[in-house]
């Protein structure tokens, strides 16, 4: 995916990563793939989930949670133009929520440790890459990046 290839260290954005990144970002399911995997269903709409899409509310929704948890400035270097601050896994879990975090794993079938690992490593530049002048891109914008 020629947009997201520099915005993971060392360029490696593998289908569950990309699935995973979907589900957040958009909430589509990215194309299934597993042997024994099965789509998962949509899950129940959180109160959080709002018009921009994604199990979150798309990416506002996702930056919002990052804020509610106390990594605003972790979220805001990510929009922002100047250098990324990483999150580590456990605090990207903690913040999202474990339900969150069990339906991307059941989508992606990765478990979840792998998957918190994948995410906090790729959100910094994939958000990076998706705000390139601080602006969030509405629910229509992320679908067509993520081509949906």
């Amino acid at each position: 995916m020629g947009l997201f290839d520099n915005a993971v260290p060392g360029g490696n954005i593998t289908k569950p990563l990309m699935i995973a990144l979907g589900a957040l970002l958009v909430g589509k399911m990215l194309g299934g793939g597993g042997s024994a995997q099965q789509p998962a269903p949509e899950p129940a709409a959180p109160d959080n989930a709002g018009a921009d899409g994604g199990l979150l509310g798309g990416l506002g929704g996702l930056l919002d949670k990052l804020k509610d948890a106390g990594h605003g400035q972790v979220a805001d270097s990510w929009v922002g133009t100047g250098q990324n601050q990483s999150i580590d896994a456990g605090t990207l879990g903690k913040a999202l929520g474990p339900q969150v975090i069990r339906e991307i794993a059941a989508r992606t079938g990765l478990d979840e440790q792998e998957l918190l690992k994948q995410l906090s490593n790729a959100l910094p530049g994939v958000v990076d890459k998706l705000t390139p002048n601080g602006q969030v891109p509405s629910r229509n914008q992320l679908e067509s990046l993520f081509g949906n």
